[in-house]
């Protein structure tokens, strides 16, 4: 249409077409003489009026182009959730300070966009080489690691298991002054076995600017670092005193070596490079008895050139280091005081702070008796343990992230940043996946709601506090460089038009229906209000950009375009990323997952507007027609599968094979790349249902949408228990075993993801909605309460037979062994595992 009024506006403003109308147009006299100069000059005046208006459609469009381009990096407009200063220091004194660093082994920071950053880096001494841990690693190959107790608020417990040895890490917070208080750290060190007695191991405390603020070193014995003293802007004056180790718990001094380092950095991400480029060769470490022994140590900074373009030096991060190499066992404490911390009792350090962490262990054990209840439903203390475990882990993967987002939309020729911002998440990995996910976190939330539902809104309204005009969130926050460090180059870039799973809307189901039971307090009403309109923001962009061609059908964007590099053209805005849905994408593709998230959308988008006596028919008429289980069988129920299915232009007949390449005569074969596994369609595609049983095909059971007298429950139940379709000894595989794509490559490097293994997010789902069903009267019901207990038993005893045996929850577990696999520590969506032993949904 704009393309076409342009066209005819253009051609209204050539003269040429006004000459054609006036050739045979000849005057007879002064009268028609007089009368042909005004037509000529009131053509002349059109053809003005009309050049104009061709300049002014062209600049229309123009202007249009760009205002559209600006929409992609332009934040939703109404007010903020979150104030500003809702993490600073005097609103919020008790989360200023945390574990905000998941992606490090050990580290604190405050939740403010230019922090103070300290953290720890170790190495055991061989006379081979330098193994120093700092950021999570997977490569690292550590027995375990992980939190065995944390409160998010005030104290943690964490035990990291290295070759030979165990290194157990404290910390304890004391609110008070101006600026979030103190903090103190305890490592202790003690091996394994008693071949590890003679170990040597190196501790490395660091503190760092991030760009801004001032560190004084303070030595003592020339090589000694004893405290620093410096001052940002957020934290004011402060010191962080390094301690004299003892050994262990007995409070016996120990031999210990000492060495520091000062040196800059670029980036925060570059921390572990610039202690690895200042390791001296050798140093002599002299015990009281013994002979010698060599040991690598912290010397001098040696910077490399800056590259062309790069930071400027006014944004490097001021870097101190103190060393301390000693054998086990041992015991080290850091100490942090505020400088505006005016009527401090006493230094949080040895008796105090083992009295201070006592104090928080007793009351983090008593909370999470009151909320889990573990022990009543029978399960022991190792189990108990377990489950602690695996909700601390948790809550140590919260971040605090400030940074951009690297966006881009249709109607940017070039990637932009996104409006820069804070966001407090969990994260699925501290090791592989250590940032924001959209539909992870719905998910996490669910946990974290139980344990701290102040906490989880404060969560909930980070993410939707980053929603752009149109109701979009990026789907992946990799905010910094730290950040990015840890991401591939393909998947940095975010796009507008690609959602997620609104997994959010699973938290506030529950919120709202707690409050429904209870009476609606001011402060939640007003939080509630505040959400409200970015939420009917968010649910009308779903509404809209992930509509399909029929009424109340649903598409994900954002397939994988390249469909002749995979076997099936992978769909990661959907979360399920290789689950097969049709082989060939186009607009006719209706998704059933993305059709059951909506209905559970628009459920909660009613009973929140019921709740604050908003206008809610809306929703309510929407979520009727969702829930209409004959017009979601119209739409996705396949006959001939008996099963509900993902319908699109799809073929069965694909397969992996070798592409040939031409090699011209007298040419040799290795002189060309080797040849790829390019998609070979053995049979053209059609319209119809996709052929594919798995989590896709649970979704009306897995969010409830099904009626309890559906007798689509029945068949879906009878392929949940058939071991030769979903059924495992170890949970819900994601693709029946009669699929054609069950543990297939999607290329010859992308192994099977969805196709296959068992997820715990799913699972969980499962169980919740078996729970739901055996607990509503329903032809059905007895079905579903053996299901229900014999799913959520297999699921508990896997995982934590898998904890025990290997150290770590796993990001998805075998359908054939049931042993972990994946990325670990995946203490996302996987310690969902807790609320299936509390029974809690």
């Amino acid at each position: 249409m704009a393309r076409e009024r342009r066209r005819k506006l253009n051609e209204g403003s050539d003269p040429r077409h006004h000459e054609k109308d006036l050739r045979g147009f000849q005057p007879q006299c002064k009268r028609e003489k007089k009368r042909k100069v005004d037509v000529t000059h009131i053509c002349l005046m059109l053809a003005a009026i009309c050049s104009a208006l061709g300049f002014g459609a062209y600049a229309y469009n123009l202007y249009m182009k760009w205002w559209l381009a600006g929409r992609v990096t332009t934040l939703h407009p109404s007010p903020r959730i979150l104030d500003s200063n809702s993490s600073s220091p005097l609103l919020a004194p008790e989360k200023f300070w945390g574990s905000y660093r998941p992606q490090v082994y050990f580290g604190m920071k405050t939740r403010s966009p230019k922090s103070l950053v300290t953290g720890l880096m170790w190495m055991q001494q061989t006379e081979l080489d330098v193994h120093l841990r700092h950021t999570c690693e997977q490569n690292d190959g550590l027995p375990s690691y992980g939190w065995l107790m944390h409160d998010g608020l005030n104290f943690g417990v964490q035990e990291i298991r290295d070759l030979g040895f165990i290194l157990r890490t404290e910390f304890v917070k004391r609110v008070g002054g101006q600026h979030g208080g103190d903090w103190s750290w305890r490592i202790t060190g003690k091996a394994e076995g008693a071949e590890s007695q003679a170990s040597l191991i190196s501790l490395l405390f660091y503190v760092a600017t991030d760009g801004q603020g001032t560190l004084q070193p303070h030595l003592e014995e020339r090589t000694r670092l004893a405290f620093v003293t410096g001052s940002t802007e957020e934290l004011g004056r402060f010191r962080v005193t390094f301690q004299k180790p003892w050994a262990g718990e007995g409070k016996a001094p120990i031999f210990a070596s000492f060495n520091h380092l000062k040196a800059v950095s670029p980036s925060l991400h570059q921390l572990t490079d610039i202690v690895k480029s200042s390791l001296s060769n050798r140093f002599i470490h002299r015990p009281p008895v013994g002979k010698k022994k060599h040991y690598f140590a912290v010397d001098t900074f040696r910077p490399s050139p800056p590259a062309p373009g790069g930071t400027p030096a006014g944004d490097d991060c001021q870097v101190l280091v103190h060393q301390v190499t000693l054998q086990l066992p041992f015991q080290v404490e850091v100490v942090f005081e505020s400088g505006s911390f005016t009527d401090r009792p006493s230094m949080l350090s040895g008796e105090v702070l083992t009295a201070a962490l006592a104090q928080h262990l007793s009351t983090f054990e008593d909370k999470f008796d009151s909320i889990f209840q573990l022990r009543k439903k029978g399960f022991n203390p190792s189990q108990v343990q377990f489950a602690k475990a695996a909700l601390s882990n948790m809550i140590g993967g919260m971040g605090y992230f400030y940074g951009h987002s690297i966006v881009q939309s249709k109607y940017n020729e070039q990637p932009v940043l996104y409006p820069e911002g804070p966001l407090f998440t969990a994260v699925p990995s501290r090791s592989f996946f250590p940032r924001g996910f959209l539909w992870d976190e719905g998910f996490h939330q669910l946990l974290l709601s139980h344990w701290d539902a102040a906490m989880s809104k404060e969560v909930i309204a980070h993410w939707l506090d980053v929603m752009n005009v149109e109701g979009w969130i990026p789907r992946e926050q990799i905010l910094d460089n730290e950040a990015r460090s840890k991401v591939p180059l393909e998947f940095i870039l975010q796009r507008n038009e690609n959602a997620n799973p609104p997994t959010l809307f699973l938290v506030l189901e529950k919120l709202t229906r707690g409050l429904e039971r209870s009476s609606l307090v001011q402060k939640d009403q007003l939080y509630l209000r505040k959400l409200l309109p970015r939420l009917r923001t968010w649910y009308d962009w779903y509404n809209t950009t992930q509509a399909g061609v029929l009424p109340y059908t649903f598409r994900w964007r954002g397939r994988d375009e390249d469909t002749n590099m995979y076997l099936n053209p992978k769909t990661l805005t959907s979360g399920l990323d290789d689950y097969p849905r049709a082989s060939h994408p186009s607009q006719d593709e209706r998704h059933v997952d993305l059709r059951c998230w909506m209905t559970l959308a628009s459920g909660v988008m009613a009973d929140i507007a019921t709740l604050l006596g908003e206008p809610m028919e809306e929703y309510r008429q929407m979520h009727r027609v969702l829930s209409d289980n004959a017009l979601l069988e119209e739409q996705h129920w396949s006959e001939q599968l008996n099963a509900f299915a993902d319908y699109g232009n799809h073929t069965q007949s694909v397969v992996l094979e070798r592409e040939k390449i031409y090699i011209p005569p007298g040419q040799q074969q290795h002189h060309y790349p080797p040849p790829r596994l390019v998609r070979a369609v053995r049979k053209p595609p059609k319209v119809q249902y996709v052929g594919a049983l798995g989590y896709v095909s649970l979704f009306p059971f897995l969010l409830q949408v099904l009626q309890p007298d559906s007798p689509r429950l029945e068949i879906l139940f009878r392929d949940m228990r058939s071991e030769k379709k979903l059924w495992t000894p170890y949970g819900l595989r994601s693709l029946s075993k009669t699929s054609p794509l069950y543990l297939k490559y999607n290329t010859e490097h992308d192994g099977p993801y969805w196709r296959g293994p068992i997820w715990i997010n799913v699972n969980y789902l499962a169980v919740k909605a078996l729970h739901h069903y055996s607990n509503i009267e329903g032809p059905f019901r007895q079905q579903a309460a053996d299901l229900y207990q014999e799913l959520r038993g297999n699921l508990i005893a896997n995982i934590y037979r898998q904890y025990l045996e290997t150290g770590y929850i796993w990001e998805q577990y075998s359908d054939s062994t049931g042993k972990g696999q994946g990325s670990y520590p995946f203490t996302g969506w996987s310690a969902l595992v807790v609320l299936m032993m509390a029974e809690e949904y």
